[in-house]
């Protein structure tokens, strides 16, 4: 069973940065990608980032491209996610998740880590 862990959120002013990481809190895994994930209040969890293990590719949603990167170690199965320029619509609670066998089927959902950002 694939077990994440997300850290590294907190309070930023518009403008700012913040860097999210995902680690497993279990046993190690095989995955095809990792991702990111938003839920926002009042609102439905959407895909933000994810990056597949095979070539290493990276592809986002297009309301953080361009600003947010997402990198990983396919080996140690962390994920992380480098958000820059944010904006206060990028403010929710963040999670990452393992696409175990490239079916876009996403597990290990953890707690998730709440990035609020005010201007």
């Amino acid at each position: 069973q694939v077990q994440l862990e997300e850290s590294g959120g907190g309070l930023v002013q518009t403008g700012g940065s913040l860097t999210l990481s995902c680690a497993t809190s279990g046993r190690t895994f095989t995955s095809y990608a990792m991702g990111w994930f938003r839920q926002a209040p009042g609102k439905e969890r959407e895909w933000v980032a994810a990056i597949n293990w095979s070539g290493g590719n990276t592809y986002y949603a297009d309301s953080v491209k361009g600003r947010f990167t997402v990198s990983g170690d396919n080996a140690k199965n962390t994920v992380n996610l480098q958000m820059n320029s944010l904006k206060p619509e990028d403010t929710a609670v963040y999670y990452c998740a393992a696409d175990l066998v490239g079916t876009g089927s996403w597990s290990g959902w953890g707690q998730g880590t709440q990035v609020t950002v005010f201007s």
